[in-house]
């Protein structure tokens, strides 16, 4: 694959065989940042699990301490008693029954979609159109919850859902390159512990087999991720 002179020039910075630091790590991601735009930093982590099996399945969701610095939108599935406390909360959206019709035609003018348990049979009608596009609302990630005034703020206060890929590997924002290492850190480090945390039972040997940063338009930067213990 081509790459770009800005692109070829960030390469020359990192050390292809070195495992960095978090802190350098992530300097070095900002530095390699040269789009126009505000790069989104992301970290790409490879689990020795194996998601073809149930019992080693990894995902849930953590809010992370400075956000991701996009704004996001919310579609809540609640009882009209709810409606309320979801708006207060925030909400972008209450789903009627002409918003259902408007999902089935191809909107989707949303990032997270959130619901009370007692409105998951409606939900489920649109599992063809949400499903594939890691919108459906579920409980680990604490997108079908009764407390919807809560599951809104955490979704724009920052919460993210992490799960594996059919490759094993988790992708997941933590954040803007303009952030700076600092801030990128912190959310770093919490992705990383909810991650370590959620280990399967079943998994053998090495968990985290590796870690990568990287800004949207940049180099990968491989992190050491010894000191979280898996």
């Amino acid at each position: 694959m081509k790459h770009g002179k800005k692109y070829n020039e960030s390469v020359k910075l990192i050390e292809n065989t070195k495992l960095y630091e978090s802190n350098d790590a992530l300097d070095i991601v900002c530095k390699t940042a040269k789009a126009k735009f505000d790069e989104t930093v992301e970290l790409h982590i490879r689990l020795g699990v194996d998601s073809r099996h149930a019992d080693q399945q990894v995902r849930g969701a953590v809010v992370l301490p400075n956000g991701t610095g996009k704004n996001v939108r919310t579609l809540v599935f609640c009882k009209p008693e709810k409606e309320t406390e979801a708006k207060a909360a925030g909400a972008d959206y209450i789903a009627d029954n002409e918003t259902i019709t408007k999902i089935q035609n191809g909107w989707m003018d949303f990032e997270v979609v959130i619901a009370t348990p007692d409105m998951m049979g409606v939900v489920g009608r649109l599992g063809k159109v949400l499903g594939p596009r890691g919108l459906m609302p579920n409980p680990k990630a604490g997108t079908v919850t009764p407390d919807v005034a809560k599951a809104v703020t955490e979704a724009k206060a920052g919460k993210i859902e992490y799960r594996l890929d059919k490759s094993n590997i988790i992708h997941c924002p933590i954040g803007k390159a303009s952030f700076g290492p600092a801030k990128l850190e912190e959310n770093f480090n919490a992705l990383m512990e909810a991650v370590a945390k959620a280990k399967p039972a079943a998994a053998k040997g090495t968990y985290i087999k590796s870690c990568t940063v990287s800004s949207t338009m940049g180099p990968g930067v491989k992190v050491n991720t010894l000191r979280f213990g898996v």
